[in-house]
């Protein structure tokens, strides 16, 4: 670049910077006028050599130089603030990256507060050869839906392949990796039912169609089943038991969540039979989506507390929400955090895996649902404050909300064949296989093999789970909540009606983990409009929430996607950021082809 364009990029860049930074300054200047007056001809001077840098070439050393001096300029704006996370689940760590990502905010004064042992929150995977393996679920993802996650891992470096985004990385492999399930529903005699039709009846279908116009202000507190009062044979169809299990719904979960997902996954309603449209990580969620993002903020130094637990949260008096201390347990007693002007604190208000236990192949897990961590603090916030909502129709009825998990590690890959021979699915193709006569209502999943980055290439894993656990099994006369990892084990091989091989299989079997969740399906309990909070709520000036108990319209909780959204509104809306969107909720709804298909498919 000679030396007219130089100072003729210079000039431009300058100019345009400055304007932004005089705007910021009239908005700024009445709480500290003389910070701000340097920060505007800082930010303009760094701007202007971090666009000419840009102009110049987007790998050399002067671009690099001019983005480290941008944000060392950006670091100044902020000053002291720091901003506090409570939990380490998904939304939170998302909401880490985007305070680094988009508005620049200094690494080091990001607190990430975890009460457990480890991060992730429910997107876990953890184990060894030795131990066995466990999940204690599976996010199945989705390409069209997850519009803010794909967004934001893509500019997450992939671990492993370098050069990728992890969005990239997930997406090739799930390209690579297509699911065509050929045994969605088996029934009691073992044989592989047809589900190319749903098994609607004329008053199904019209119960569905005035859902879909129904608005949602009319919907408080209804379950599905008051909805199909009139027409029980709904709950008898293919679509009921596939859409039951997909997504983990139950009679009694909430009119508004099963809408929403009715709207959100319409595309999905057409190929249910499939589930072509699940899309699936390379390994487990913890290591496929967590690890890398943890690996990000470990670059930008973020700060990370594990084993310390929220135990309250004070806010300032009168009118208005602003949290200005946390109270904190850690393995060196109390403590407490004094929040200054300018500090933000964002909480996660509910996690769906609160109070879950694990056992093993010889020990049924506890069934524990008292006090769960992150419920007994919302209660306690939304005590104190208007707008927080209402955790109670969530964590106050643990025998609607809990299911049972398991993971199998098997040495060698003889049960895994056998299910392969019955599914007619290698590993990883076939998502989710159902026992519909199941009286625990059982299905399995096999993922493509590993599943895990410790997972040696002679041991095989799968995982499966039931939604009644307080019934007996249909074999082992136990509910599957008394069971035993082998108990479970050999009431699953009864229903693939291998009991033959029982002894041969459960020789090569290292470990059924089970895992009880008491509040793993809370979010879909029947609710009022306002039992959730928005995620900045009515008044806050420094507060916000974000997990799968907050209110986000039209989209659908039980999700990654729901998850990385609330962080986003949330850092965004506390942080002023107007010069990126949050990406809407596509409105597939609308789309009169989508809508086409999946009329077609209700009168199959």
């Amino acid at each position: 670049m000679n030396k007219k364009h130089y100072k003729k990029a210079y000039k431009k860049a300058y100019k345009k910077a400055y304007k932004k930074a005089i705007k910021r300054f009239n908005r700024k200047s009445r709480n500290n006028t003389n910070r701000t007056l340097l920060t505007v001809g800082a930010i303009a001077g760094g701007a202007a050599l971090a666009t000419l840098a840009v102009k110049s070439s987007k790998n050399n050393q002067t671009y690099k130089t001019a983005q480290k001096q941008l944000n060392l300029l950006q670091y100044e704006e902020y000053g002291d603030r720091e901003v506090y996370f409570i939990g380490g689940g998904l939304a939170s760590l998302a909401g880490a990256a985007y305070l680094i990502r988009d508005c620049h905010f200094k690494g080091e004064n990001i607190h990430i507060i975890e009460g457990l042992h480890i991060l992730g929150g429910s997107n876990d995977g953890a184990g060894s050869e030795a131990d066995g393996f466990v999940c204690r679920g599976g996010r199945m993802l989705n390409e069209e839906t997850y519009e803010n996650f794909w967004e934001l891992f893509s500019s997450i470096p992939s671990l492993d392949m370098p050069g990728m985004s992890v969005t990239e990385e997930i997406l090739n492999f799930d390209h690579h990796h297509p699911t065509h399930a050929q045994a969605r529903l088996v029934d009691k005699n073992g044989k592989i039912l047809d589900v190319k039709s749903m098994g609607f009846n004329q008053a199904d279908r019209m119960a569905l169609g005035k859902l879909m116009i129904t608005p949602e202000e009319k919907l408080d507190d209804m379950t599905i089943e008051e909805w199909f009062a009139h027409t029980p044979h709904f709950f008898e169809t293919n679509f009921w038991y596939m859409w039951q299990t997909t997504f983990a719904f139950q009679k009694w979960s909430s009119l508004f969540e099963f809408k929403r997902y009715m709207n959100r996954m319409i595309f999905e309603f057409s190929r249910i039979e499939t589930l072509e449209g699940v899309t699936r990580t390379p390994y487990n969620q913890y290591e496929s989506v967590i690890l890398p993002l943890k690996a990000y903020l470990d670059t930008h130094q973020v700060d990370f507390s594990i084993n310390a637990t929220v135990t309250d949260i004070e806010f300032a008096d009168g009118e208005g929400i602003t949290a200005t201390a946390l109270y904190i347990e850690d393995s060196e007693g109390e403590k407490v955090i004094k929040l200054n002007k300018g500090d933000v604190c964002i909480m996660t208000n509910g996690s769906m895996t609160d109070s879950a236990t694990l056992g093993d192949l010889h020990t049924a897990p506890e069934y524990k649902p008292e006090d769960p961590i992150s419920a007994k603090l919302w209660k306690k916030v939304a005590s104190k404050k208007p707008n927080l909502g209402n955790p109670s129709p969530f964590f106050d009825y643990p025998e609607e909300t809990n299911w049972e998990s398991f993971t199998v590690t098997c040495k060698g890959n003889k049960l895994l064949k056998l299910i392969e021979q019955f599914s007619g699915n290698i590993p990883g193709s076939g998502a989710l296989m159902t026992f519909k006569d199941s009286n625990w209502l059982m299905s399995i999943v096999v993922a493509a093999q590993p599943h895990f980055k410790a997972q040696p290439m002679d041991t095989t894993i799968f995982w499966g789970y039931g939604l009644y656990t307080d019934r007996m099994g249909d074999y082992v006369k136990k509910t599957m909540r008394e069971c035993t990892g082998e108990e479970i084990l050999i009431e699953l091989l009864h229903h693939l009606h291998l009991e033959d091989k029982q002894e041969e299989i459960l020789e090569t079997v290292i470990n059924v983990i089970p895992c009880m969740m008491p509040y793993i399906v809370s979010q879909f309990q029947p609710r009022k409009m306002t039992d959730r909070p928005k995620v900045v709520p009515e008044g806050s000036t420094n507060f916000a929430m974000i997990s799968q108990f907050v209110e986000i319209p039209e989209d659908m909780v039980f999700t990654e996607e729901y998850s990385v959204r609330a962080a986003r509104i949330a850092v965004y809306t506390l942080f002023g950021v107007k010069d990126k969107e949050i990406c809407p909720v596509t409105p597939y709804k609308k789309d009169p082809k989508v809508l086409k298909e999946a009329l077609k498919t209700s009168y199959r």
